[in-house]
């Protein structure tokens, strides 16, 4: 028997699984008395402190986020894609000479005035539709640039005991389905912590953190080591991780440590490593095609593939497309 502050009377063992069901997000295995806890995601970790070097000039005074694919800012898909996935809170790790990005997700009251005053309720509308809820967008400073680790670190006190999600905003995926909602569906199955995986030329190894595999159904890797950028020779694999994350607290334990890695930074592939210990990881492949944003010709190719999914921008593209005999 059990007895809740706010119930007048005792439940049956039978009415405890369902009111906690109810109240608690918990799944039951059909036929099997074990309850296993939801793992829910609320919470999103944006790391976007970085100078943009690789697109200077552009990025002088404007934040690399702030550059846009079509019409909207690169940090603006990233923030979208997460709420799709049911992310209720949004932490921005910046750094100085970044307000634009969190100006960008504030209201904006003489713009707004002035669209209503002009009949323009469309794009009034537009504009305020992607807005996340007052007090759900936050932001902390990243004094130094000691890489990933260090950046995802920052944002320990806006995490609590809960498992979160680390979007690389650079990494824009086009998909039918948001790919972090992809990866919440999948984490819900399988616990533990998720990163997002995609296959690299060999050559390419030592651009990434590479997975060490010890199982493969296809769609799901088991993990059973990361290695930070090896050098193709000695690379356990070809599978990479991308800019999608799905961590555990614990995290934060390891990172703690400030243990520096490869390019003298704090490297948030080592920390997953190191739990690998205590915790498990899986590796996702997802539905989609990638851009790296972050690369003047990936984010080219993001320009011309979102345009040529638009069917009022389609057309015409095309058509230009045609005359400069593309």
């Amino acid at each position: 028997m059990c007895f809740y502050p706010d119930e007048k009377k005792s439940l049956s063992l039978v009415s405890v699984f369902a009111l906690c069901k109810k109240r608690l997000g918990i799944l039951f295995i059909s036929g099997d008395i074990r309850v296993i806890m939801r793992n829910i995601v609320r919470k999103a970790v944006f790391p976007v402190a970085g100078l943009g070097t690789r697109f200077l000039p552009a990025t002088k005074v404007m934040p690399k986020e702030m550059l846009t694919v079509v019409d909207k800012p690169l940090i603006q898909y990233a923030v979208e894609e997460a709420a799709a996935a049911g992310i209720e809170e949004f932490i921005f790790v910046t750094s100085r000479a970044k307000s634009v990005l969190e100006d960008h997700f504030d209201r904006a009251p003489e713009l707004e005035e002035t669209l209503a005053r002009r009949g323009k309720n469309d794009l009034l509308e537009q504009l305020q539709s992607w807005l996340p809820k007052a007090g759900s967008v936050v932001s902390t400073r990243q004094q130094e640039p000691l890489g990933l680790g260090h950046a995802v670190w920052c944002a320990r006190e806006f995490i609590g005991d809960e498992p979160f999600a680390v979007l690389l905003v650079d990494d824009l995926i086009q998909s039918k389905t948001p790919c972090l909602k992809q990866m919440v569906d999948t984490h819900q199955k399988t616990g533990g912590s998720l990163v997002l995986i995609e296959e690299v030329p060999r050559a390419f190894t030592n651009r990434y953190g590479i997975l060490d595999v010890a199982s493969d159904d296809g769609a799901l890797v088991k993990v059973k080591g990361f290695v930070e950028k090896p050098e193709p020779a000695v690379a356990p694999s070809t599978l990479s991780i991308i800019g999608r994350y799905i961590l555990q607290p614990q995290i934060f334990d390891y990172l703690s440590r400030q243990q520096r890695g490869a390019g003298n930074e704090i490297q948030l592939t080592d920390a997953m490593a190191a739990m690998l210990e205590t915790g498990t990881y899986y590796g996702m492949r997802y539905e989609g095609t990638r851009y790296d944003c972050g690369d003047k010709l990936g984010y080219l190719k993001a320009n011309m593939a979102l345009a040529l999914d638009r069917p009022d921008l389609a057309p015409g593209l095309r058509s230009f497309l045609k005359e400069i005999r593309v």
